[in-house]
């Protein structure tokens, strides 16, 4: 047989990918379909070689052996994951440490990730074929209305599984994609500790839309005999938390308390909303290390914790970007896609160190706001929050700008990569329904909703493009205009953020 390459095993799985009228089918069903996720999940799991249970009680199950903290939450997910993970890769030098995180910005293999690197091209190809293999030849499902293939994230959870398997980590950092309690990284029968971020309102036609569904839905991660930790959360969803984890037998429940001396450090990750997600690591990780490792610290903050979250890295989330290739660019990126993440991403942007900061020319710098959001959510609601969290910040600073005047260019565009319409393979996406695409029917409706919302901004300034290539182009005009400094903002969307780290070249130093 030939060998199969990257290429190959990204055009495979993006054959997996759920198409606009799938996903608005499971939107339909209230979220029905995705009851559906955890028998199929099993199935498919047993059908690669692994033993596991529908009734997630079986303790030899072969997950068991990754030695699982499972993350969850609205807000902070991904944050929380990548501190702890940094955090005890430095507690723990000589350990093997996977995390699966989603999505990816610019390559899948970022999704899995040992030891803090995503895995090689030929290991992802390799381990990809293995399961894939096995789906294809062991057709038979127990259920007649299982799909034989598994779905895009399905396939990669089973893949990152398997991947973890074979190289036998030490520990794993799992973070959920979408919910929790139907969400397909939970068939781990008996994670080592769970942990919920902040909730929030996001994906509510599937998770639900109060605070105690939502609340109900990250709780389906707790599991019998498994610490469940979280933050301070609103009450109503801290109720339902609370009776979750008695219903489904944690060992305990804890309300994270505030971490000594974690303040003075200078955390890997921007913004203040960190510290949050930061003392939740830290405990999880402490917990973690005290049941696998026995260890006991003395310290509320040792220092190897002190390093992780130092060197903690998390791109696309308030991350700034020096253009390598166009001196005076300055990327600042961040897939903030709900309300609550935008205003900290507008926390983060306008403030002293970031979009505020004195210019080394002297004057004032020129900046574009580059943005998109999926059709289903509000963008009026979105630029509309931004829009004010930025008044009130200016306000706060000192500064004698107006939220109206912040930017001096808006872009909207489609996330399709490049102008020709095509996609780099890592960033294919067939969710984005093909007449909104065609007009661009999002992307007019966020440009007339800026309009509206800022009346006296001049309409030339208002781009409606179809590629991330295009929107990127904008930004060569404005530098090669010799205007002054150019600060770019990219936010409302990771895949967004992604297409344009690939498209303006940033990859080397941002990822």
């Amino acid at each position: 047989m030939a060998t199969r390459t990257y290429r190959e095993a990204v055009d495979h799985l993006n054959s997996l990918q759920s198409n606009a009228a799938t996903l608005e089918a499971v939107r339909a069903s209230g979220g029905r379909l995705s009851q559906f996720a955890i028998p199929e999940m099993v199935e498919y799991l047993a059908r690669i070689g692994y033993s596991a249970s529908l009734s997630l009680r079986v303790a030899t199950s072969d997950l068991n052996k990754l030695n699982v903290i499972h993350i969850t939450g609205t807000k902070g997910k991904g944050s929380t994951s990548a501190f702890t993970d940094s955090i005890i890769r430095r507690a723990k030098p000589d350990w093997k440490v996977g995390l699966y995180t989603s999505p990816h910005l610019v390559a899948v293999r970022e999704r899995i990730r040992i030891n803090g690197a995503p895995i090689s091209e030929e290991l992802f190809t390799k381990y990809f074929f293995e399961v894939w293999d096995k789906l294809k030849h062991n057709t038979k499902t127990a259920n007649p209305q299982t799909p034989v293939m598994p779905g895009y994230f399905r396939f990669i959870t089973l893949l990152a599984f398997h991947t973890f398997l074979e190289l036998q980590v030490d520990a794993t950092i799992l973070e959920v994609g979408v919910g929790g309690r139907y969400d397909s990284t939970n068939i781990v029968p008996k994670p080592v500790v769970t942990g919920i971020t902040a909730l929030g309102l996001d994906h509510t036609a599937i998770l639900g839309k109060t605070l105690k569904d939502i609340a109900w839905q990250k709780a389906g991660i707790f599991k019998e005999g498994a610490p469940a930790l979280t933050v301070e959360q609103p009450e109503e969803g801290m109720t339902v938390l609370k009776e979750q984890a008695a219903e489904l037998k944690a060992s305990e429940f804890v309300v994270v308390p505030p971490v000594s001396g974690l303040s003075e450090v200078k955390l890997g990750l921007a913004g203040s909303h960190q510290y949050q997600n930061a003392t939740l690591a830290v405990h999880l990780a402490k917990k973690f290390l005290a049941l696998q490792a026995n260890e006991q610290f003395e310290s509320e903050l040792p220092p190897a914790f002190v390093d992780g979250l130092k060197s903690a890295r998390w791109p696309g989330r308030c991350q700034t970007v020096p253009d390598p290739a166009h001196a005076g660019t300055t990327w600042f990126l961040d897939g903030a896609h709900t309300l609550e993440s935008l205003q900290c991403c507008m926390q983060w942007f306008i403030s002293p160190d970031v979009a505020l900061r004195p210019s080394s020319q002297g004057e004032k710098r020129s900046r574009v706001l580059i943005f998109n959001c999926t059709s289903g959510r509000s963008g009026n609601t979105f630029l509309g929050a931004m829009l004010s969290s930025a008044a009130d910040l200016l306000k706060k600073h000192g500064s004698d700008e107006e939220a109206a005047s912040l930017f001096d260019q808006v872009v909207f565009c489609a996330n399709v990569t490049y102008a020709d319409g095509g996609f780099k393979g890592d960033l294919t996406t067939l969710a984005i329904p093909e007449s909104d695409l065609a007009h661009l029917k999002t992307q007019h409706e966020l440009a007339d909703a800026w309009a509206s919302l800022v009346p006296s901004f001049p309409k030339e300034k208002i781009h409606v493009l179809p590629s991330i290539e295009h929107a990127v182009n904008v930004v060569r005009k404005a530098s090669a205009a010799g205007e002054t400094e150019v600060d770019v903002l990219v936010a409302g969307s990771l895949h967004l953020v992604g297409g344009v780290i690939e498209v303006a070249g940033l990859s080397h130093v941002a990822l």
